[in-house]
C-alpha cells in the first residue's frame, strides 16, 4: 500500500475520505467560506486546501463525481487531471457546468475524486515502422457500434 502524505492548509475543513471500504477515489471538498456560482458553461478553479506529497512511481488523478455529473452536469475541464508526484502546490478542482441551468458549489461540497494509481515512464524508441495489426489505423467508430 502507497502512503499519500497530506499537509493541510488553514482553508481545509475536511480532509480526503474513502466514503465506503471498497471505493477506488478518496472525495475531494470545496475548502471555500462561500458557493461558488456557476452558470451555464461557466468554469471555477475550486481549492481543496490541501498539498500532497506522492510516492516515486505515483500519480493522483481527479475524476469528476458521478452524482454531481449525472444530477447537474457538472464536471472537469479536463475530464482526468493528473498531479504529478513532483507537485507540491496546493490541489486545486477544475469544474464546469454543462447543465443550462445555475449551479451553486457550497463550503466543503463534495466536488470531486482522487485516485492514486502507480505510473511508469515510457523510454521512447523511434522506428521507421510498427507492427501491423488487424485494426490498423482504423480510429473513431472503426470497431463497430
Amino acid at each position: 500500500m502507497t502512503v499519500l502524505k497530506i499537509e493541510r492548509l488553514k482553508h481545509n475543513k475536511n480532509l480526503p475520505e474513502y466514503k465506503t471500504e471498497g471505493a477506488a477515489g478518496m472525495d475531494l471538498c470545496a475548502a471555500v467560506d462561500e458557493p461558488i456560482i456557476l452558470k451555464p458553461l461557466e468554469r471555477a478553479l475550486v481549492p481543496t486546501g490541501i498539498k500532497i506529497e506522492l510516492e516515486h512511481g505515483y500519480e493522483a488523478q481527479i475524476r469528476p463525481r458521478s452524482g454531481l455529473s449525472i444530477k447537474h452536469g457538472i464536471s472537469l475541464i479536463n475530464c482526468v487531471g493528473t498531479i504529478d508526484e513532483d507537485y507540491r502546490g496546493e490541489v486545486c478542482v477544475p469544474v464546469v457546468n454543462l447543465s443550462n441551468e445555475t449551479y451553486s458549489i457550497q463550503p466543503q461540497e463534495r466536488i470531486a475524486q482522487m485516485i492514486i494509481a502507480r505510473v511508469e515512464q515510457a523510454k521512447i524508441e523511434v522506428v521507421t515502422q510498427l507492427t501491423e495489426t488487424v485494426r490498423g489505423a482504423g480510429g473513431f467508430g472503426s470497431t463497430g457500434k
